[in-house]
């Protein structure tokens, strides 16, 4: 007996198989057009009833349809009867599930490369050369997840290791920042820089590449305002510590050995690609990181977007008949998505609104043309600038929103900033003086002062 005869089989026989695989199996993974009628007919009949389907119910449904010739529905009749004669063989369960599973996977890449070769013959006309990478992933990502929520009584085991496992998160190299995300960031986030135009969102998120990479983490910074080459000279002044105006004088060979020594010093790659202003989606994003999976082994740690508010949507056709509130959050849960589905942080940045440029002290409310940005975003910090501030050669950071720590606790804080070379960098404590809720570890408490020492943890708590 074949594998595919002693699955048809346990589906009628057994409803344990049935129930694990039953919701991954497809009518196209059967070559025989007799199993295929069949494998519907048994589908057909589960859904219907919520049980499994009888050789008489299957013998019936068969004669019943009126596409089938009488020399088909005699070889229904007979491929039955040699499942019944064999109904007695038992099979272990888990074997099984295990060879279905193979057998789901073998057939789903075999289907996506006849299909790959169809669109290449031009014999598809519904799908283009493009899709192709897509149709082989997906059907690479064949597998059986029986996973179907989270039991809070039974799997309290698991949330409990969970609790205390350890998220691998990229961290930054300004200490501010890893106090506010525990660490750096986790992946499946989004991460949101807001300031007003000349602030520094592009210097923000050009360092915090630049250190990424010295991680040696894969970096892919997609620029949608600046060029590949601007953006370049930006990380170039911060990773081989020369201003943007000595760059243009540095002779060849010194340039060479300062890129050298960047180089041992890091496993990391970083890869900049430029768009259109406006003309760039997560459709583009995702063929963009399955040209660089296939052509350069290139799979990224983390991905910079400048920034989200000139991208386009991918669901809402450009120059529709919509407001802004709609467009720009589209674009937010479709960043979001694409770092949850690639299993990355993505780092991004929004404008202020007008009112917003000159406040001293910017909120949610300041974010321009959505608020759903804010929303959507997992972390979402304000980088504010001033005279004062520009004199002493900082820049002022203020939380916003915060899904990874309390957005009280270190609310205000400053880092130094030398736009020359792109770089930003901790300052001393003492520069953090004087900014409410900067640099406080404990919050206050009903007297209005902070608790020195604090209570021994869980002395009340009653099992």
């Amino acid at each position: 007996m074949k594998l595919e005869q002693t699955i048809l089989k346990n589906l009628i026989y057994n409803e344990d198989f049935l129930r694990k695989v039953l919701p991954f199996l497809k009518t196209e993974y059967f070559s025989d057009s007799v199993e295929r009628t069949l494998f519907n007919e048994i589908t057909s009949f589960t859904e219907t009833y919520n049980n499994t389907a009888t050789i008489e119910a299957l013998s019936i449904a068969v004669k019943e349809k009126r596409n089938l010739t009488s020399d088909e529905v005699q070889r229904c009749e007979d491929y039955l009867s040699e499942i019944e004669k064999n109904k007695s063989a038992e099979t272990e369960v888990q074997w099984l599930v295990d060879k279905t599973e193979q057998f789901c996977q073998e057939k789903a890449i075999y289907n996506a490369v006849l299909g790959s070769i169809s669109i290449l013959d031009g014999k598809d006309k519904t799908h283009d050369k493009g899709q192709i990478p897509k149709i082989l992933s997906d059907a690479l990502a064949v597998s059986f997840d029986n996973s179907v929520g989270h039991d809070y009584l039974q799997d309290s085991d698991a949330r409990y290791e969970f609790y205390h496992r350890k998220e691998e998160r990229i961290p930054f190299d300004l200490d501010y920042f890893n106090k506010i995300t525990k660490g750096g960031l986790p992946a499946k986030t989004l991460n949101i820089a807001l300031a007003g135009t000349g602030v520094g969102k592009s210097l923000f998120m050009c360092h915090v590449a630049a250190s990424c990479m010295v991680q040696g983490k894969n970096v892919l910074y997609i620029t949608l305002e600046m060029s590949e080459e601007k953006i370049a000279e930006r990380i170039d002044a911060n990773l081989l510590n020369v201003t943007i105006d000595d760059l243009i004088e540095l002779p060849k060979d010194l340039y060479d050995k300062k890129v050298t020594r960047v180089r041992e010093k890091t496993t990391g790659k970083l890869i900049i690609k430029e768009y259109p202003t406006a003309s760039a989606s997560t459709i583009h994003f995702r063929t963009l990181l399955n040209e660089l999976n296939l052509k350069r082994s290139f799979v990224p740690d983390i991905i910079f977007v400048d920034y989200l508010n000139i991208c386009c949507s991918a669901r809402i056709k450009a120059g529709a008949n919509i407001n802004s509130y709609t467009y720009v959050k589209a674009i937010a849960e479709e960043l979001r998505g694409l770092a949850v589905e690639y299993n990355v942080p993505i780092v991004s940045a929004t404008q202020t609104t007008r009112s917003g440029f000159t406040s001293s002290d910017p909120g949610l409310e300041d974010t321009s043309e959505s608020f759903g940005l804010p929303a959507t975003a997992d972390l979402m910090f304000a980088l504010i600038s001033s005279e004062e501030l520009e004199e002493l050669g900082q820049i002022m950071v203020k939380q916003l929103k915060n899904r990874y720590n309390d957005p009280t606790l270190y609310k205000r804080f400053t880092l130094g900033v030398d736009r020359a070379k792109m770089k930003l960098y901790d300052v001393e404590q003492a520069a953090q003086h004087g900014l409410a809720d900067a640099g406080h570890d404990k919050p206050l408490n009903t007297f209005g002062t902070r608790e020195q020492q604090p209570k021994k943890k869980f002395e009340n708590f009653k099992i």
